[in-house]
């Protein structure tokens, strides 16, 4: 894929996770040469989850550390804090007459989310309205989105026909980009991985906290002289992520040898991980420790995405009569 106006996000929700990152981040970073990348922090989106105050303001800086440690190259992308450009939530109220109630009812990932004990809210039930402003604001063609996220994008799709027959051909209806081993990343318990469901592991912790969480990847209870599956498997499916196609045969065929110990897996899996992440750790203890840095960084990029913004909600405004002078 080349020359395609790319855009997606990560929440500031605390410590960034291999779910995050294989899940997105390495997508985004890995178009970034070859493409317009547009990539913010969503610090709306995280009001979501009741992350206020000076732990929202800090979860922002250190995601953003997290994302130009990991490879975000600031001169080949735009990056950006939601709320810097606050047009955004202009475009949220105006494409919120567009979609029905019901739609809404019908999100997997809000069902899902209140089943598993939070909290039901306006802003987590009008979520994908926002992300669908988020997209449509900046003029984004493609999306690279997991798949828990594709339903919300099949939404922002709905959103622009809608608009779009009343208003003419004002907004761009953007493409998912989904690739099957990255889009649903396996938590340590085999739910998706999230900070909401505790099952993740942290890419910049130690290696005394990634040891344990490692260990905690749930197994199942075949023996030794029996062969171990691999579809569901969430100590197979982590394990795939740190290595190429030729390396997950021969992984797949010692799964399916007898003799297998996973304890032995696990201890490979922490090596595999710690040397995989070495210099972004480095980057972040080092380079990406400026604080001042990290902030002219993402006020250029707010710039530089406000040049997007604007003339496309100044159409908006004039064509839903929300601008009433010349």
């Amino acid at each position: 894929m080349k020359n395609k106006r790319i855009l997606s996000g990560i929440q500031p929700s605390g410590q960034v996770h291999i779910g995050n990152y294989f899940g997105m981040m390495k997508q985004m970073i890995d178009l970034q040469n070859d493409n317009k990348l547009l990539c913010f922090i969503p610090n709306y989106h995280a009001l979501t989850s009741q992350n206020f105050g000076e732990n929202l303001s800090y979860n922002t800086l250190d995601t953003a550390a997290n994302f130009l440690s990991l490879g975000l190259n600031p001169d080949k992308s735009i990056f950006w804090v939601q709320s810097d450009i606050p047009e955004v939530a202009e475009l949220n109220w105006i494409l919120s007459n567009f979609v029905s109630v019901s739609s809404l009812e019908r999100s997997t990932s809000y069902k899902d989310k209140i089943s598993k004990g939070l909290k039901p809210n306006h802003g987590l039930f009008s979520y994908p309205i926002l992300m669908a402003a988020d997209i449509l604001l900046f003029g984004a063609e493609v999306v690279p989105v997991g798949k828990d996220q594709k339903q919300h994008l099949e939404i922002t799709r709905d959103i622009v026909s809608k608009f779009n027959s009343v208003f003419g051909d004002l907004l761009i209806k953007p493409k998912p980009l989904i690739t099957e081993l990255t889009g649903l990343v396996l938590g340590t318990d085999g739910q998706k991985m999230s900070k909401s469901y505790n099952n993740f592991i942290e890419i910049f912790c130690d290696k005394n906290e990634l040891s344990k969480k490692v260990m905690r990847i749930k197994t199942d209870n075949s023996s030794l002289d029996q062969p171990k599956k691999t579809t569901g498997n969430p100590l197979f499916e982590i394990y795939s992520l740190f290595i190429n196609e030729n390396e997950k045969i021969n992984l797949e065929k010692r799964f399916k040898t007898p003799g297998l110990k996973y304890s032995d897996v696990k201890n490979e899996l922490i090596e595999l991980f710690w040397n995989y992440f070495s210099i972004a750790r480095e980057k972040k203890n080092t380079v990406y420790s400026d604080k001042e840095l990290i902030i002219k960084i993402l006020k250029d990029g707010s710039e530089k995405a406000k040049e997007l913004s604007s003339p496309i909600i100044n159409r908006i405004r004039k064509e839903t009569g929300l601008k009433y002078t010349n």
